[in-house]
């Protein structure tokens, strides 16, 4: 049986194919972003092609689709959503435009927020006009101060339905504390307008904050419609085609969804694609023993970071989309346009790269597309790292003169610099923009560089690791096997996940002994366990067995007069006393380690802010295969050598390897190339190579 992962990003999509012996196979074809389920259709007509079977054989062959896509972040960023109406408390319409003061600034960065240029207000997800308050009220204890009114409630419906919206949030105050009032309306616009899409902030985001939980609310319906006529096409497709698995999406936060819940949680989708590559790295990371990785994913467009500590993921809890923030937990990755496609050009007389890219289409220069503003991919063609006659295996063949006359053109001249020091100028600056980022976010998580290994992969990041990598001062650079769709990869490593949270704040007295005196044990306990078994009903709904279900449960923190909360988990089964205070200085050394020693205040009080749950279905997965020592050493696999560009070295004699020839315990000296079938591994002229039992390129 095979198992594919489908990764859809903004140049290219890539498709991983492993079987039950451990097997792999990658392929990339470039993306159709008019309609990026046919480029995942060509993908897998690629793949069949490469095992000589047919499309119809190779789907019936297949155990099931994990599948990441753009399709929710794309309609954000193009603005191409549902026509979305807004029912909330009467008194609270301008709870999305007022953006609890934040809407200027959100998601800048300081540099930005110091230009009064940079600050805009976003434009509105849904307008003024679709806003309808309508009388209801309950408290923050859940109790029913004003009952719904539901003549009201018919008339607003009946109003935005005339107005032709294709989808309805509703996000009452308090609705978390007791959803009465939110299920209510659901069943009168059910019956008010049979079909369409109901976006529910007590089902969508059961937390605390108004704001967040209604931008979260009214998100999930502009997003929904469009992953729901996405995943049907794409399945449809896949059916005609002669699947006989099953397919899922990969969500924000590490696991996958089916599509019909995909379809009901299309917020949850922002992010997708990215977390594939940090799954990977985690599996990966088991295997060889690291538990602390940075992730780097570089490929045509953008550059993707994130850090896995201690075996685990980091997760952020609020994320800014569009200048919109919602709550929509998510593996937590930093993301700028660092990528092969990012153009270069001179400004004021200084080199700059990205964060434009070049896409596909036209894509670079050297692509032979029309393309006229030099890229990274170029610089890279210049230098001699890429051979241009080897590009995706030889299925695309580059052009290394228009490459070369656009960069001396619109870099080298304008500089007053020679071709290829122009080309080595622009590698330079976008592997230390890279350095730079993977530095700040690391620093800025507590940690230090020097204990952790980096994992590059991507189309272009094998290319670039070695020297953005080397800046870190990390332990070593590891190149995995299936670099270059590496996310597509870790598609198929990812279980079925759910995550519910809500809200309900129990807090200790100022100067408190111990937190167990005032937060009561039982009643934790049974928060958790009415959480835990929505989520069981869920998994079941969707055919898991109890056997391979798996909770984890984790407790929102804070210092009683502050906002910021910490995540900390917490243990499953029945809770007693000493838990409680055991949370407390989990959450105090966490806060000590983040932002100082020294810095916590217990006398303030502790405050529990939210419960979270995360249920987990496993399913088969293959496994990853270990390779056998190989014989002879790695001069076996030469090739060629060839002079290539080092911004330090300038042209040096580089020996070119085959990556299929190359086995376990090969070893090889700087500078080298290693030409495999869908990217380039570059190791620079200071370092040292290896090949480990899995087939990963090891750099030190």
């Amino acid at each position: 049986m095979y198992y594919l992962g489908i990764d859809v990003g903004g140049t290219f999509t890539d498709v991983a194919i492993m079987n039950d012996n451990g097997g792999i196979k990658i392929s990339k074809v470039e993306s159709t972003p008019q309609d990026p389920s046919a480029a995942v259709i060509n993908g897998i007509k690629d793949v069949a092609l490469s095992l000589g079977k047919s499309d119809e054989e190779f789907l019936s062959e297949l155990s099931y689709i994990a599948h990441g896509t753009t399709v929710a972040t794309n309609a954000m960023l193009e603005r191409k959503g549902a026509k979305v109406g807004l029912i909330t408390t009467k008194g609270f319409e301008d709870t999305m435009f007022i953006q609890r003061c934040q809407g200027l600034v959100s998601g800048l960065r300081e540099d930005e927020i110091r230009h009064f240029s940079e600050r805009y207000l976003p434009d509105p997800i849904v307008p003024k006009t679709l806003v309808r308050g309508i009388t209801e009220r309950i408290d923050y204890k859940g109790s029913v101060v004003v009952p719904l009114e539901e003549d009201e409630a018919r008339r607003a419906v009946k109003d935005l339905v005339r107005q032709g919206v294709e989808a309805i949030a509703v996000s009452f105050l308090w609705s978390f504390k007791n959803p009465e009032h939110e299920q209510h309306l659901s069943k009168i616009i059910s019956q008010e307008a049979p079909g369409i899409m109901i976006s529910l902030s007590s089902y969508v985001c059961p937390v605390i904050r108004e704001y967040e939980r209604t931008a979260t609310t009214v998100l999930n319906a502009y997003l929904s419609p469009s992953v729901t006529k996405y995943v049907n096409r794409l399945k449809k497709k896949l059916d005609e085609n002669g699947l006989k698995g099953f397919v899922s999406v990969l969500n924000s936060s590490g696991g996958v969804l089916l599509p019909e819940e995909a379809g009901k949680r299309g917020v949850s989708l922002i992010g997708s694609g990215p977390s594939g590559g940090v799954l990977a790295s985690q599996f990966l990371g088991g295997l060889l023993g690291h538990k602390n990785i940075i992730t780097t994913d570089m490929g045509g467009t953008s550059f993707d970071a994130s850090i896995i500590a201690d075996g685990s993921p980091t997760l952020a809890n609020n994320v800014s989309i569009s200048k919109y923030l919602i709550h929509a937990p998510a593996i937590d990755v930093t993301v700028i346009g660092s990528g092969g496609g990012s153009i270069a050009r001179v400004e004021e007389g200084k080199l700059k790269v990205g964060p434009e890219s070049a896409g596909s289409d036209p894509g670079p220069v050297c692509y032979g597309q029309g393309g006229k503003e030099p890229t990274v991919t170029d610089a890279d063609v210049v230098l001699g790292m890429i051979d241009p006659d080897y590009f995706l295996a030889g299925k695309k063949t580059l052009n290394k003169e228009l490459a070369e006359q656009a960069i001396r053109e619109k870099i080298a001249e304008p500089l007053g610099m020679e071709v290829t020091r122009a080309a080595s100028a622009i590698r330079r600056v976008v592997n230390i923009q890279m350095a730079e980022l993977i530095r700040t976010l690391v620093f800025s998580k507590g940690f230090d560089p020097r204990d952790f290994v980096v994992y590059g992969y991507g189309g272009a990041g094998p290319t670039h690791c070695a020297s953005y990598g080397s800046e870190l001062g990390v332990r070593s650079i590891i190149v995995p096997l299936a670099a270059p769709a590496l996310s597509a990869t870790g598609l198929v490593s990812a279980d079925l996940v759910h995550v519910i949270e809500k809200s309900d704040r129990l807090q200790t007295p100022i100067g408190f002994e111990a937190a167990s005196d005032f937060i009561d044990a039982d009643y934790v306990t049974q928060s958790f366990e009415a959480l835990e078994e929505q989520l069981r009903n869920i998994l079941k709904s969707e055919g898991v067995e109890e056997q391979d279900m798996s909770f984890n449960r984790s407790a929102y923190f804070r210092y009683r007069r502050q906002i910021n909360e910490l995540s900390v988990p917490v243990q499953t089964g029945k809770l007693v006393p000493h838990h409680i205070d055991s949370w407390v200085d989990d959450f105090e050394t966490m806060y000590e380690k983040l932002y100082g020693k020294g810095t916590g205040f217990r006398e303030a009080g502790i405050e529990i802010v939210t419960f979270r749950v995360e249920g987990s279905g496993r399913i088969p997965k293959p496994v990853w295969r270990k390779y056998d020592r190989a014989v002879g050493d790695a001069s076996k696999a030469i090739i060629d050598e060839k002079d290539v560009f080092f911004w330090n070295t300038s042209n040096t004699p580089t020996k070119v390897y085959d990556g299929a020839m190359l086995g376990y315990g090969h070893a090889l000296d700087g500078p080298a190339i290693i030409r495999q079938t869908d990217t380039t591994v570059v190791v620079g002229p200071t370092q040292k190579a290896y090949v480990d039992e899995y087939h990963n390129v090891v750099i030190s």
